[in-house]
């Protein structure tokens, strides 16, 4: 049915275009003669007379065009007309462009990174329990180490998971002032090799990378989801991030669960990355230390990662390279949202750059300056968010410690800064640890 429409089109071309030369022939012969013409040597004596009838011929001859054309547009109608009427569909007709909103999800896989540690059961449990879609999320989980009571855990989830297995076991060869960061050199050889697998082997176009220590939000899944359409969209995104460094219970608004920032610190915990990035980054992977290498600027190149209000991920894992001291000190404080967000269904577009600058700018300098002890004295409460200013590596330090913010620097960005504002809550008031107005950039040295 679909192959006589060109035909009919031809049709109709072939009567239009005979019609047309039968209405042109028509206007010729129907034009009346004038009563008298003008004889050769009248037109001899009067040259501009001939200029004057050339010129009254054609604007006739213009004027009866204009009704032939109307003629023919009306047949045309007609014709057009008609054959909406006679015709049956015969394909269904091209859906209407979707908005960003409908776009059909894409699929984003789950990276598992597993070593010695058998409570990747909980890990595995928990994103098994709100995975939405075994197609749209497959887990791939990659085991180092050989501990074999951790691949037993693994194996047990059959086809729910796809166990992956890094074969180079090794000692890595390491500078004498590194042997006790050996730990740190064979994780770093790990996640080269299993992101590699990801975007090589199974040709994934986008990963959300998780350890095997960590437990996820009801609403992990759906929050990368809306995500992900952003990450693809922004070239001045370069990550989306579930963890919020400075997420304890007392400093996030837990009424707030939907909020979402730009931040220029490198969270890692449950995090995305496309593939166009790890083609960057993978030639030149480091041997040791992969998240803080991340944070330095010749990696990061000005790029921004998007972040929680409430943590999406939390870390049960208190044995590890680390050896614990960072986990009782600070991670295990980190509040882990509890309340689904259907992020799918908001418009997160005030997450892109410009628009963000302009409106969370504006909203921080645009807070009242208040120095910071009369922040932790709660002085003007009737100030419902205040800025506190640092002009120096020193200060900021100072104040960050006093108000119970994580005080360490990478590369001189603070831990969830943005343009070097961090934004938390201290005893309910939303405060922004901020530099001048005039802050040109950040000084690598303050580290």
């Amino acid at each position: 049915m679909l192959k006589k429409q060109p035909a009919g089109l031809v049709l109709w071309g072939a009567v239009l275009f005979v019609a047309w030369n039968a209405l042109l022939l028509l206007f010729f012969w129907t034009r009346p003669v004038p009563s008298r013409l003008p004889s050769d040597g009248a037109l001899d004596d009067d040259p501009t007379r001939l200029t004057r009838e050339v010129i009254r011929l054609a604007e006739d001859t213009e004027v009866e065009l204009e009704r032939q054309r109307g003629l023919l547009q009306q047949i045309w109608e007609y014709s057009v007309r008609r054959g909406q009427r006679r015709r049956v569909p015969t394909a269904v007709p091209p859906a209407p462009p979707r908005g960003p909103g409908t776009l059909a999800p894409a699929v984003i896989p789950v990276l598992v990174i597993a070593c010695d540690r058998s409570t990747v059961r909980r890990c595995l449990d928990k994103l098994l329990h709100y995975r939405p879609s075994a197609e749209r999320f497959p887990i791939v989980v990659s085991q180092d180490c050989g501990h074999e009571e951790t691949a037993q855990v693994i194996a047990s989830y059959g086809g729910a998971v796809t166990h992956i297995r890094q074969p180079d076991l090794s000692t890595i060869a390491v500078p004498p002032e590194h042997r006790k960061f050996q730990g740190y050199y064979k994780i770093a050889r790990h996640y080269r090799w299993a992101l590699g697998q990801v975007f090589h082997r199974f040709k994934f176009a986008a990963v959300v990378v998780v350890e095997d220590d960590l437990e996820v939000a009801p609403d992990f899944f759906e929050y990368f989801q809306a995500t992900y359409p952003l990450l693809r969209a922004d070239p001045s995104l370069w990550c989306v991030s579930a963890w919020n460094d400075n997420g304890k219970e007392q400093m996030v608004d837990a009424s707030r669960p939907e909020l979402l920032y730009r931040t220029d610190f490198f969270p890692g915990l449950g995090w995305l990355l496309l593939a166009e990035l790890w083609a960057e980054l993978e030639p030149k992977w480091p041997k040791a230390f992969w998240d803080d290498w991340m944070r330095r600027p010749e990696q990061r190149q000005g790029r921004a990662c998007l972040r929680p209000e409430v943590s999406r991920t939390m870390t049960f894992g208190r044995k590890g390279v680390s050896h614990g001291q960072f986990f009782d000190q600070h991670l295990k404080f980190i509040k882990l949202n509890q309340h689904f967000v259907p992020f799918t269904q908001l418009n997160l577009s005030y997450l892109r750059q410009e628009a963000y600058d302009r409106d969370f700018l504006a909203r921080v300098y645009g807070a009242p300056l208040l120095q910071v002890e009369k922040v932790r004295t709660s002085e003007r409460n009737e100030l419902g968010e205040v800025r506190v200013q640092y002009t120096s590596r020193d200060s900021f330090k100072a104040f960050a410690k006093a108000l119970g913010v994580m005080d360490d620097l990478k590369s001189g960005v603070p831990r969830a800064g943005y343009r070097g504002v961090v934004s938390f809550l201290f005893r309910g008031r939303r405060v922004h640890l901020a530099p001048p107005q005039t802050w040109e950039g950040y000084d690598p040295s303050w580290d």
